[in-house]
């Protein structure tokens, strides 16, 4: 009798638990309807090996790639104002990279050699047969990989605030319980969008910080979108892939025979700049620098101007060494 009355409460917590889930899990996709009926794909849709992307196009001329980082989306480049610019010369072309905004991913290892390989398809299949690259960020590793695994693609590459030096970082152990397969999914349609909701304004003041956060960016760029349990795993998996995918690709930087423009904020708090940039042109030997004293992670929005300029460089270096 003891036995049962100590053990009486343990079906009704299951059952309080399971409904507790189930009523986060329904919550999670109604917020997540409710952020993509306020922003609907910007763009058009392509389908390589099975996956779909979505992808924005402007203006014509000389292709432009851009590449964006973790837990962004297309809607990045186009509030920070470089796509207006660079679309008055060069035929910009963006993808959400798979598992943020509209593009689909596939259960798998989402390394930047694998992104390249989607995106060497996908560049294909638009008649694309040469490029300047930018990745920013996490996107600044599918740039390299791209240039690597299809030098004859890639005519330069402009790299900004990138991450390519294996450091300790605090985010990649927070996140590698996300990224598990069935205890993340889990997470994901309960605790992590209620703890991102939370956390996110923080998160995005830091990656401008010191410097503040522009108006457009605030205006227009659709943070709720990043919130949806699809995009947190694809954020989840890259933060967790970020240190073991540099221990790879710093073997192979010196394969890169082509120019190569690297620029990020002097103040960055999330890329350090010494550890990172500065090392990686120092490696280099046919790469400039481009320091912009006092701004943070998000260079295209805090210095616009300057990484249109690091474009127009990129391809007029590639030019000239063409000729």
């Amino acid at each position: 009798m003891k036995h049962r009355l100590q053990t009486s409460w343990l079906v009704p917590t299951l059952l309080g638990s399971a409904a507790a889930l189930g009523a986060s899990a329904l919550y999670a996709v109604y917020n997540a309807r409710e952020a993509e009926r306020r922003t609907p794909p910007a763009g058009e849709f392509i389908t390589v090996n099975g996956v779909r992307l979505h992808y924005v196009e402007r203006g014509r001329g000389e292709a432009l790639v851009l590449i964006h980082g973790n837990g962004t989306m297309i809607q990045d480049f186009l509030s920070s104002g470089i796509v207006d610019a660079l679309a008055k010369r060069f035929r910009v072309i963006i993808f959400d990279r798979p598992g943020y905004g509209y593009s689909d991913r596939p259960r798998g290892v989402w390394t930047p050699r694998a992104h390249a390989t989607l995106y060497q398809k996908a560049l294909q299949q638009l008649g694309v047969t040469q490029a300047v690259v930018l990745g920013h960020s996490w996107g600044a590793l599918v740039a390299v990989a791209l240039a690597l695994q299809a030098p004859q693609l890639v005519r330069s590459l402009v790299l900004a605030s990138g991450y390519y030096y294996p450091t300790l970082r605090a985010d990649v152990v927070l996140a590698s319980p996300a990224a598990i397969p069935i205890i993340g999914d889990v997470l994901r349609y309960s605790v992590s969008p209620l703890v991102g909701r939370a956390l996110l304004p923080a998160m995005i003041k830091g990656m401008f910080a010191p410097a503040d956060i522009p108006e457009r960016f605030d205006r227009e760029f659709p943070t709720d979108m990043m919130l949806r349990p699809l995009q947190l795993r694809a954020s989840a998996e890259d933060a967790a892939m970020m240190t073991p995918v540099t221990v790879e690709l710093q073997q192979h930087y010196h394969d890169l025979d082509l120019p190569v423009i690297i620029i990020a904020g002097g103040a960055d708090q999330i890329a350090d700049v010494g550890r990172q940039s500065q090392r990686l042109h120092a490696e280099l030997p046919n790469s400039t620098l481009i320091v912009v004293p006092g701004m943070g992670h998000m260079i295209h929005h805090l210095a616009p101007e300057k990484v249109v300029e690091a474009v127009e460089l990129a391809s007029k270096q590639s030019q000239a060494t063409a000729a």
